[in-house]
């Protein structure tokens, strides 16, 4: 249902983006955003932990939740965490954007449609990736299958990279908003801070460059972070699983991890505008991924 407003009244209020891996969340929030604010890779599951993305304007303050991908088989601890994440964030929102691909329909995104029913929040319904569709005849028959599913705000055919729509997209999230005060100050664009923030572009250097599976056995953890006349120093400590990966992520004499080191310091400067030192290291630990004390102590805790 429209909220009811006047010309004047300021919204606010918290929108989820869900859906299986690799649906292009993390670029959608990014592009709706306009700044890269979340880590994106071509990878399934780059995404580990909830990241608000706070978008304030004279009119209305909109909070995306950028979440996870809702996966089955969910094997390790960092498996089921990631789930647990995801879904959380659908009992604390105003609206949920359910982002699918275009022709495709997945056991997972029943499984991730089932969660919004259980919910009741109102959902928009986003078909990404419609830039690949070579024949473009065939998404209405698509859309007329899907909409008997859910009884959706509307659905819209995107696509997160080219911007495709978003505009039309983000109008629907603002007729949803509750006439509210801004929840968080109008120059404040996370929840998350400077140093979760340098671990994650650490972490997507790493997801971009290495090969399928060995990103999934590492994570990034920030021993130091502060700053010394103007400049940020930066102390960044990745965890593999096994020596074997230590020497992969390593490189032919460090090569590898120099690159990670100057493509990672490249993007905090861009983000935190300062001059940035950074220094990496890799150590093994063995079964963090699948240890749930092992979790918590590098930051994955159940928290929204």
């Amino acid at each position: 249902m429209t909220k009811k407003t006047t010309e004047n009244d300021f919204r606010c209020g918290y929108v989820a983006l869900v859906g299986r891996p690799n649906m292009g969340k993390s670029t959608l929030m990014n592009h709706l955003l306009g700044q890269k604010l979340s880590i994106t890779s071509r990878k399934p599951q780059t995404t580990r932990q909830h990241l608000l993305g706070i978008k304030t304007t004279d009119t209305e303050q909109i909070i995306y939740v950028d979440t996870p991908g809702i996966h089955e088989n969910a094997r390790r601890a960092i498996n089921r965490y990631m789930n647990r994440t995801a879904y959380s964030a659908l009992d604390s929102v105003h609206v949920i954007i359910f982002l699918i691909e275009a022709m495709q329909w997945t056991s997972e995104d029943e499984m991730v449609l089932k969660r919004i029913k259980d919910s009741g929040i109102p959902t928009i319904l986003a078909i990404n990736k419609v830039d690949k569709l070579e024949d473009k005849n065939l998404l209405l028959p698509f859309i007329q299958d899907i909409s008997n599913k859910l009884d959706f705000i509307q659905i819209i055919p995107i696509s997160a990279t080219k911007g495709i729509n978003l505009s039309e997209l983000e109008a629907q999230v603002r007729e949803q908003l509750d006439v509210s005060e801004p929840f968080y100050p109008a120059d404040q664009i996370t929840d998350r801070s400077q140093r979760y923030l340098a671990a994650e572009l650490v972490r997507e250097k790493l997801m971009r460059m290495l090969g399928r599976e060995l990103p999934y056995d590492l994570t990034v953890e920030i021993e130091q972070f502060k700053e010394e006349k103007g400049r940020l120093h930066i102390h960044a400590l990745i965890w593999v699983e096994r020596a074997n990966q230590k020497a992969i992520v390593i490189g032919n004499k460090g090569s590898r991890l120099k690159n990670v080191g100057i493509q990672a310091r490249l993007d905090m400067e861009k983000l935190f505008h300062k001059k940035v030192f950074l220094e990496v290291w890799v150590k093994v630990k063995e079964g963090w991924s699948d240890d749930e004390r092992a979790l918590q102590s590098l930051g994955y805790r159940d928290e929204i």
